[in-house]
Formats: C-alpha cells, sequence, structure tokens
C-alpha cells in the first residue's frame, strides 16, 4: 500500500470495528425500533457504543446523538442551537480558520439574519481571549471553536474559552468541533464547560458515514432532520446499527490505549520536524520554534496535536509535490480533504500569516499510532530527493 500520511482525512477500520460491523450488519440485522427478537439485538449495539461513548465523555448516554458523521454533527449543532435560542439573540461567534463543516453553515444562518464574528488566530493558530470578550454582546447565543485545527494541529485551549463565554453569560452555547481531537485527547464536555461536541467515526479507525454529537442535558437544540422521531425526537431516521457498532468500537480501542498512543504520536512527530527543519527552505506551521536556528522543542511540539505536521516547501507547488510523493507511494495532503477536489488557497494558512509565497506551497503529514520510524525516514528521504530536482524547474 506504501506510506499513508493522511490520516488527518481518514484513517483505517480498525478489526475490531470491522468485525462488530461485519456481524451487525451480516446476522444482526434487524431494525433497532422494530419490537421483536431482532429489532432488540440490533438496538442492543447501539445501547453497547452509546454506553462506550458516554463512559469515555463522562456524560450521560442520553446525551449522546448519532449522526451521519462530522458534517452533519456540525449542522445539526450550529443551526440546530442557532433556531432553538433566536428569542435570546442572533449572534454567533467563532473563528477565522474553522472547518468548512462549520463556515457554511454559519453563512447559511447568515442569510436568516444571524450575525457572525469571526475571531482571529495568531500563528500557533490560537484566539485572544480578550478579543472574544469585547466580541460577546447581549444577543450572543452561541460560540463554536475546533479542538483540534484539521489542517494544522494547532489546539484550542477551550476550558479557559468556556470560562471566558460562561462567566460573561452562562447562557451563551458553547460548540467545540472536536472531530481531530476525538480519540488523541481526554474530552470531559462537563468539566471543561461544553455544551455541544462533535466527532466523526472515520477520523478514529472507526467507519465513514457516521459520528455523533454531544449535546448537553436541557441544552436548547431544535432537530433538523424530521421523520419517525428517532432518538428522543433530535435526529429521525433509521438508525445505521453497523456504523453505531463500528464508530464504538473503535472508540474504545483509541482509549485504551491512548496514553502509549499519543507518546508515540509526538516523539514521530518531534523525529519529522527536527528533521524536515534539516532540509533547505522548509517552514513548520503553527509551531512556536526557533525559526534563526532551526530548533524545536519537545515543549512547543506538545502544545500542538500529536498527529498533524503542516510544512511548507519554498518555491515547490503543493500539488506538484504531493503527486511526485505519490509516484513514490507516499500518500499525503496539500489542506483539507473535505475541499481537496476544487484546488483554492487555504483560508487557514492565511489566517495564520503564512507568507503569501508559500500558501501554495504547504503540505499535510498527518500520523497514527501505528506510523513508524522507518516510514517517516523514507518519507524524508523521498523529500530530499525530491525537492532539489522540483526546485532546479521553478527557480530557472
Amino acid at each position: 500500500m506504501g506510506i499513508y500520511l493522511d490520516n488527518a482525512a481518514s484513517t483505517c477500520l480498525y478489526p475490531e470495528a470491522e468485525e462488530k460491523m461485519a456481524k451487525a450488519a451480516l446476522l444482526d440485522y434487524g431494525n433497532p425500533s422494530s419490537m421483536h427478537h431482532m429489532g432488540v439485538v440490533a438496538e442492543q449495539y447501539v445501547k453497547e457504543a452509546t454506553k462506550t461513548i458516554a463512559d469515555i465523555l463522562k456524560v450521560s448516554a442520553k446525551e449522546i446523538i448519532f449522526t451521519s458523521g462530522g458534517t452533519e454533527s456540525n449542522n445539526m449543532a450550529l443551526i440546530g442551537a442557532a433556531l432553538a435560542n433566536t428569542r435570546a439573540g442572533k449572534h454567533i461567534i467563532t473563528t477565522n480558520f474553522e472547518h468548512p463543516s462549520v463556515y457554511n453553515p454559519l453563512l447559511f444562518l447568515e442569510e436568516f439574519g444571524f450575525r457572525i464574528s469571526f475571531l482571529e488566530v495568531d500563528e500557533q493558530g490560537h484566539i485572544s481571549l480578550e478579543q472574544l470578550k469585547n466580541t460577546i454582546c447581549e444577543d450572543t447565543i452561541l460560540v463554536s471553536v475546533m479542538y483540534v485545527n484539521n489542517e494544522l494541529g494547532a489546539t484550542a485551549d477551550v476550558t479557559e474559552i468556556a470560562k471566558t463565554i460562561h462567566g460573561i453569560n452562562p447562557n451563551i452555547l458553547f460548540h467545540v468541533d472536536a472531530i481531530q481531537g476525538f480519540g488523541k485527547y481526554r474530552i470531559h464536555p462537563k468539566k471543561e464547560g461544553i455544551d455541544l461536541l462533535s466527532v466523526s467515526g472515520h477520523k478514529i479507525h472507526g467507519p465513514k458515514g457516521v459520528g455523533f454529537l454531544y449535546i448537553r442535558d436541557k441544552c436548547k437544540v431544535r432537530p433538523i432532520i424530521h421523520g419517525g422521531g428517532h432518538q428522543n425526537n433530535m435526529r429521525s431516521g433509521t438508525l445505521n446499527v453497523p456504523g453505531i457498532a463500528g464508530i464504538g468500537a473503535a472508540a474504545s480501542k483509541m482509549y485504551r490505549n491512548l496514553d502509549e498512543n499519543r507518546k508515540h504520536m509526538y516523539e514521530i512527530k518531534m523525529y519529522f520536524i527536527t528533521e524536515l527543519l534539516k532540509i533547505e527552505d522548509v517552514t513548520i506551521n503553527a509551531v512556536n520554534y526557533d525559526k534563526e536556528r532551526k530548533i524545536v522543542t519537545r515543549e512547543a511540539i506538545e502544545a500542538t496535536a500529536p498527529h498533524v505536521v503542516s510544512a511548507s516547501f519554498a518555491d515547490v507547488r503543493s500539488e506538484v509535490l504531493l503527486h511526485a510523493l505519490e509516484g513514490k507511494e507516499i500518500y499525503v495532503s496539500a489542506g483539507s480533504a473535505c475541499s481537496s477536489n476544487h484546488p483554492a488557497i487555504s483560508g487557514t494558512l492565511k489566517a495564520i500569516g503564512v507568507d503569501e509565497a508559500l500558501l501554495e506551497s504547504t503540505l499535510r503529514f498527518s500520523f497514527i499510532p501505528e506510523t513508524t520510524i522507518e516510514e517517516i525516514d523514507k518519507t524524508l528521504q523521498a523529500l530530499k530527493e525530491l525537492l532539489p530536482m522540483l526546485r532546479k524547474f521553478t527557480r530557472k
């Protein structure tokens, strides 16, 4: 298969998830809403996955709503919360480097009279709590931020953000897009002050087409999918039992070995960035390192997510380098996979102030616990071979 370093886009399915899904699809294929034995058996898969996820988050099972993935979870959180709280106001706050599945629903809400404020981020992808305080006003009803930025690996201090929001107005809802954070961090919404939390299955070695949304008890959210009233009237539609079984199994395995997995990925990331900086004209984005001496510390690495590296390669177009690496069976990304079929300058890179000359010269490398040093060494060797050749044509 080669070397797959595009795990922020999608991960391989864990065997444990595959096994659960196959059993649910081939043997226990009843409709979980049916009252007979086959329906009850199917419902047990849903209950088991719900309990697994609720226990990981330390929340109640009734606060977990299964969806078709991260995009639906974000849409449900944002549009549902906005529509349910219009009496309190129509002002929503987010950042200027959110995922399209947050940004575009907010633009949709703008068409219906909601005001959207976009907070700026610094070079490390962090917002200013002072700017947040100054942006909150009487009719603010919702704030939405990413736990981990999908292109950069930048992390948000969600606990401090929640304290800031709720210190001004405890009724403002706080939504966190944790699609890149779940499975890499221990996330406890009640302790961290999170009201709504979005997660996707295929980022954590579960299947594609399934995710979930945590909705804090008594948090007002209007359903955006209507029908038979499934999941306590919050999300109608026959439940995707194999998918739900798969995400439950994947989540269980991710958190069983979380500390060990994080340690390994940080070691991979530290090694990879240290070696990348030895290559001519390479810049690492959203990591606070000594750019003159090209030295990075473990502390700086651990201030970011363990699994994502954003690197800019001067005088080489990202698509050209991506396909050159592909020719060596090394698979990386030129940005968010959700918009990869529509090449454009990354708004995320602009938001953190990446030099204009590097905006079209940036690749994302992303790891899983199974990524090896040998794979990283082969990738580094390929870059050392390809970059001088590609730059020779660009710099003529």
